[in-house]
Formats: structure tokens, sequence, C-alpha cells
């Protein structure tokens, strides 16, 4: 059975806003769906281990889904996202690839976190799948390839629009915006419509604009480890 890890962020404070954070639970539910119902096995892991905290927003009336509702009835689920792996105590060859969900959560700790920049450059340098979702994408800015460049440089990639951010209302508060940031490291970045899907895949990475498009990364991920057959 393939394995699928997610990386999942552990920061819960939304700046100085004394709001909260976390991960987007369409982001999680979507793919975990997704990655279940074809077979593969999913863990889940963040810096801090333990329970991942979710963007409280996203569990609003207006942000639920079928999977959002499956997944706050499925026990299994709620007992894995309550207990995360700490990443220091994760193992990239127990994986077949690694997902990393949005939510604004990530620009605060996995942007900079060495235990998941290193991780996830074990995949990469393994030849394995890495895909990252909307603000998930911050998760992957500051990883590189075993030559030392960023793995985005001069990739066709995706990730939460600047004008997303800006019409989210949230464009000065964030410390880091997606889009910006992609296009420093030499990424290829395309964008659609605001809260449109969008999907790019070059190569083993794999990348998505918003949490409308979570289902759709995570079946181009289930379709890349199908034809690597691991």
């Amino acid at each position: 059975m393939k394995k699928v890890l997610f990386v999942m962020t552990s920061h819960d404070q939304f700046g100085d806003t004394g709001n909260k954070t976390g991960t987007w639970f369409e982001e999680i539910a979507s793919p975990y769906y997704t990655f279940k119902d074809a077979g593969i096995s999913v863990s889940f892991a963040s810096p801090k281990g333990g329970a991942a905290p979710i963007d409280p927003v996203s569990e609003q009336h207006d942000f639920q889904t079928d999977a959002t509702h499956r997944f706050k009835d499925d026990a299994e689920a709620i007992k894995l996202i309550s207990n995360t792996i700490k990443l220091t105590e994760v193992n990239e060859s127990d994986y077949d690839a690694v997902f990393c969900p949005g939510g604004q959560g990530p620009l605060y700790d996995l942007v900079f976190d060495k235990n998941s920049i290193q991780l996830i450059e074990a995949f990469w340098a393994k030849n394995k799948p890495v895909s990252a979702l909307c603000h998930g994408v911050g998760s992957i800015l500051n990883v590189k390839d075993p030559q030392g460049e960023f793995i985005v440089k001069g990739r066709q990639v995706t990730g939460f629009s600047t004008s997303e951010e800006t019409e989210y209302g949230t464009n000065e508060v964030v410390p880091h915006l997606v889009e910006d940031e992609l296009k420093t490291r030499g990424g290829k970045y395309s964008k659609n419509d605001n809260w449109t899907p969008l999907v790019q895949r070059d190569g083993l990475l794999i990348t998505g604009q918003n949490p409308a498009s979570s289902a759709q990364v995570a079946q181009k991920l289930v379709e890349v480890l199908d034809v690597k057959g691991n």
C-alpha cells in the first residue's frame, strides 16, 4: 500500500490580530479522502506533534463540503489530526510522497522550519512526489534540491495568489505572499481567476492555487504515484 505524509502546521496565531489560524479544513478533508478512497495510507506530522490547529474560519458553515462533513463524522480521521507525529520522528523512507495543505499557519512556521525543510528535501532527493496547496506552498519555498537550488526554480508552479490574499483582506497581515515568494525564487508562477481551481504539475512537483484546487491536487498526486508504481 502506498503511503502519503501530510506535513501540517503547528501555528495557531494569526499575526498580532488576536485571531486564530492553522490549516484550512477543506484542504485536509478533501485530499484525505481522495487518498483513502484510492487505497492510499495517510499519516499526519507537524513540528510540535499532537493536535494540529484548524483555522476556525474554515469550520464555519459557508466553507463546509461533503468531505469536511465526512471528516467530522470519521473517528479515525479525527484521531489522526489530534495526534500528529513530530516531524523529528518521521523518516522519509516510510512514505511514497508528501503533501502540504494550506491555511495561513504554514506561513509562520513551516516556511523556515528546518525539520520540515530537511524532510521534504529527502523526499525530493529520492525522486518522490512533493505536493503543496494554497498557502501550504509556503512549506516548499525554502526546499532545495541536492545541487542547492530551490526546487521551485524554473518550474511551473502556483499557490495562493496575491489578488486572492488581497480580496480576503489579509495581504498586509501574512508574513509572506506566496505568489511573490515563488517568483523571487525563480518559480514560473501562474494563476487562475480568484477562487477558481488551478493545478500545476512539473515533474514530481505538484502545486494547487487555492482551497478549490484541493481535490484536483490530490488526484494529480494519486495519478503520479500510480505511474511511478511505488
